[in-house]
């Protein structure tokens, strides 16, 4: 079973992600952690985050054991790292080189250990529309932006990280902006994706909502 979780920042496609993955015995991937890689890849070595050739050059070069370790620096999954990744991520160039390494996933979905999984859990955009099309069932996740960056604030809270609600805001509207922008692939649901609305909606809430949609179509 190939399920996509696809939607704009901090809708809440991880945590449903991850939940659907515990109770179906499915791989789980995050596809945001190779733009997260490339981004933190660029902030380290001091690189202008504009330079679309250096961009190009590190999404190239990137591997899954890199992708991996890079995943232990306090700033992959900060603001800053986070706003790294989606201006790397607009680059078609940089979505081109990274294409196969997550579209191939699905063909041979694993687990953290290395061993086999019967299917795979996609999370992240364009899973339903650019990286796997074919998948079983797709999920488009949305909320409003300020229900989004409410949640975002409070998982920097809860991380001890310092920042100012506002800030987060402008930071979630001008991601939304940007990708729904974007040239090669602008974020949208697939056509046959089934849309969630999480703003008024908590996670268990969601999670029992995708899991009877799951039961209904498997």
């Amino acid at each position: 079973m190939i399920i996509t979780i696809d939607g704009p920042a901090a809708a809440g496609k991880g945590t449903l992600s991850q939940k659907l993955a515990d109770k179906y015995g499915l791989a789980y991937f995050d596809t945001g952690m190779v733009y997260r890689a490339v981004g933190l890849c660029m902030l380290l070595g001091g690189k202008d985050l504009k330079d679309v050739a250096t961009a190009e050059q590190e999404a190239g070069a990137l591997t899954f054991a890199k992708m991996i370790e890079l995943s232990k620096h306090s700033d992959f999954r900060s603001a800053k790292g986070g706003e790294a990744a989606s201006i790397v991520s607009s680059y078609p160039g940089v979505r081109a080189r990274l294409l196969d390494m997550q579209r191939n996933f699905y063909k041979n979905p694993t687990f953290a250990d290395g061993t086999p999984a019967k299917g795979v859990i996609y999370d992240g955009r364009d899973t339903g529309t650019v990286i796997c099309p074919s998948a079983d069932i797709k999920f488009f996740i949305t909320a409003s932006p300020e229900v989004r960056a409410r949640r975002r604030y409070d998982e920097f809270v809860a991380k001890g990280m310092e920042t100012e609600y506002e800030t987060v805001l402008k930071d979630v509207k001008t991601r939304d902006e940007r990708d729904a922008n974007r040239k090669d692939a602008p974020m949208k649901p697939a056509d046959d994706a089934i849309i969630l609305d999480t703003s008024d909606m908590g996670i268990d809430e969601v999670y029992d909502e995708a899991v009877r949609i799951i039961e209904v179509k498997k």
